[in-house]
């Protein structure tokens, strides 16, 4: 048996229409003895959804990183967790000269990773946006 719970941590954006979000920024899904943790794409987005340091492929990336963190920290886990990543980028090529900031955060060993050129993304500002997926005991979920 197992257990869905939907998060709307701070520290994350999430677009909402009518008052309602549109998605859940973590989804936790809690099994027998391991908690499965999907965090949303995230983009680099201020509170009011304007994009943080437009045209700055570096800054973004530490952005959109440090959202995965809010997510990743509301429920226990951390970067170690993370087991999948799925990347989607308007610029491809500068996305490769950038990788040092995101091994800052998906040190060794790496998770497994996609990466995707797309034309844009949700705002033509964005440059990037990440999903991850992480794998936690159930002795470390921590749930509101």
């Amino acid at each position: 048996m197992f257990q869905v719970h939907h998060l709307m941590p701070e520290g994350m954006f999430a677009r909402v229409i009518g008052g309602n979000p549109i998605y859940s920024s973590v989804i936790v899904v809690e099994a027998s003895d391991h908690a499965r943790v999907h965090i949303a794409g995230q983009v680099a987005a201020g509170p009011g959804g304007e994009a943080i340091g437009r045209g700055d492929m570096r800054a973004q990336i530490r952005a959109v990183c440090e959202c995965i963190r809010a997510g990743l920290e509301h429920v226990g886990a951390d970067f170690s967790n993370v087991v999948r990543t799925v990347t989607y980028t308007t610029d491809v090529d500068e996305y490769f000269r950038c990788q040092d900031v995101r091994f800052e955060y998906f040190t060794h060993p790496a998770p497994t990773s996609t990466l995707l050129g797309v034309s844009r993304l949700a705002d033509p500002d964005f440059l990037v946006e990440i999903e991850a997926e992480a794998v936690i005991g159930l002795d470390r979920l921590r749930l509101p």
